[in-house]
């Protein structure tokens, strides 16, 4: 996934995406818990999750806005930053 400003380029089939409203504050330690809450389920085998771990696979992608600009949920960990859940999609 690449984000450009006002533009979103994706690779591959887009299933479901929806807006997050009202905007919740969403601080590090409670992106996990939106992420179980809005992706699908990784329900496979431990096996497969390691494969994908290996690949860097997504399951989809939570947007937030926060101070150091709008990313997604991945880079929000990275950075260390919270911010508001915009919305989601995978």
């Amino acid at each position: 996934m690449t984000i450009v400003p006002e533009r979103l380029l994706l690779n591959g089939r887009l299933n479901k995406c929806g807006v997050i409203s009202p905007r919740f504050d969403v601080g590090v330690k409670e992106i996990e818990g939106w992420t179980a809450k809005l992706l699908p389920s990784r329900q496979v085998s431990s096996s497969a999750i390691v494969h994908c771990l290996k690949l860097q696979i997504q399951f989809g992608y939570i947007v937030l806005t926060t101070s150091a600009g709008i990313m997604d949920h991945e880079e929000a960990r990275r950075k260390n930053v919270g911010g508001k859940v915009l919305g989601f999609f995978y």
